[in-house]
């Protein structure tokens, strides 16, 4: 199905809105979402070097502009192969290296199909990272830590999550991801 642009960025605020918010996931998001701190881009039809142009391009756009918190780079239409992400993902943070931005932005990855290293593909916990669409998370690292200071289990985050999800069972997830696609 074909999306406009705004209709993307809609449908990533909609799973921001009722998973990673709603059900607490990132217990950091909710500020940012609620301030208009985050940056959406989408990026279509674009191949594994315009793609990666494009990290270093919101990179450099986070620089200019402070007072946006973080990024979330969606691909509608490419990288839609779990395996051929993870190569995005990989070559992405080599880049924040080899372009100087180790220790100032790290990379959360989000995708459709996404799969946990050693977990089946189909286990409920693998929705914790789970989206509308392949999407990497440029974040300020050194805002990342001052949040994570000031939680009082930031530790505790992720196997929380995954007790959510089980919890939830993943019919849940995949008629949410759905409704929102349809909708």
């Amino acid at each position: 199905m074909n999306y406009s642009e705004q209709q993307i960025i809609n449908q990533c605020k909609q799973w921001l809105e009722k998973i990673i918010i709603g059900l607490n996931f990132c217990p950091f998001a909710k500020k940012e979402f609620v301030q208009n701190t985050i940056v959406y881009s989408v990026f279509t039809h674009v191949d594994m070097e315009t793609a990666l142009q494009g990290v270093i391009e919101e990179c450099q756009c986070l620089d200019k502009n402070p007072e946006m918190e973080t990024s979330l780079l969606i691909y509608p239409d490419n990288f839609q192969y779990f395996e051929d992400y993870l190569d995005l993902v990989h070559f992405a943070e080599q880049l924040l290296i080899r372009e100087g931005y180790e220790g100032v932005y790290q990379i959360a990855s989000f995708h459709p199909d996404y799969y946990f290293a050693g977990v089946d593909e189909d286990d409920d916990s693998n929705y914790t990272n789970r989206s509308p669409f392949p999407i990497l998370h440029l974040i300020r690292e050194e805002s990342l830590a001052k949040a994570i200071k000031a939680h009082p289990d930031a530790a505790a985050i992720p196997d929380k999550n995954i007790e959510v999800c089980q919890q939830k069972g993943g019919k849940f997830f995949a008629d949410f991801l759905n409704h929102i696609k349809h909708n």
